[in-house]
């Protein structure tokens, strides 16, 4: 897929307030200094699209931005902030899980995972959730190039086996990079093919 143009559209805390538009979405959610934003920025090939901050935690709405008029990017909130006060946590919890279950238009889920970092309960709890919960979802790991490859393929392979203790089938996973844009192209082949399918589908 070839990114043709990228705009932002609108943010807020209410999914009430989303675009009313039958476009497809796709999602991006992680645990905070996961490089959300650094990775939304690379697949667009927009440095700036969505914010990027030395300091974790900053996304604290859900972002639309048009994708090639043809679909939008949903930027969520990060969770898993310790520095947030538990009221904080509880609010941006709220936002998650209201757009997850009422934004009829989500095709996808993508959870961004820092491929440095064993597997992290609150990550597994996530993907655990979205698995009751029936949400289509895909594992994305970041920082591909802050590893080197064997050590990347052996921290991923130990995901994967920590996720068939729960799993029988895993559920499609990428690998990316920010920096070198590894694993970008074939995110975006991924988004692409579900794009058809719903075309397909629709005929």
């Amino acid at each position: 897929m070839d990114i043709k143009s990228a705009t932002f559209v609108i943010s807020n805390t209410d999914v009430r307030k989303c675009p009313e538009s039958s476009l497809p979405e796709y999602a991006f959610i992680g645990r905070s200094n996961v490089g959300k934003s650094s990775l939304i920025n690379a697949i667009t090939r927009k440095k700036q699209l969505a914010m990027t901050s030395q300091m974790p935690g900053k996304t604290l709405l859900i972002n639309h931005f048009l994708i090639n008029n043809e679909w939008h990017l949903v930027d969520l909130p990060g969770y898993g902030y310790a520095r947030r006060s538990k009221d904080q946590r509880q609010e941006l919890a709220k936002i998650i899980d209201s757009y997850i279950m009422m934004r009829k238009q989500l095709v996808n889920l993508f959870i961004l995972v820092d491929i440095r970092h064993e597997p992290q309960a609150i990550d597994l709890e996530f993907i655990n959730r979205m698995g009751e919960w029936g949400v289509p979802f895909s594992i994305v790991f970041t920082k591909h190039d802050k590893l080197s490859k064997s050590r990347a393929d052996l921290n991923v392979e130990a995901y994967k086996k920590k996720l068939l203790e729960d799993w029988e089938e895993l559920p499609p996973i990428f690998v990316t990079s920010s920096e070198t844009k590894y694993g970008c192209s074939e995110l975006l082949d991924y988004i692409e093919q579900l794009n058809k399918s719903i075309s397909e589908d629709t005929i």
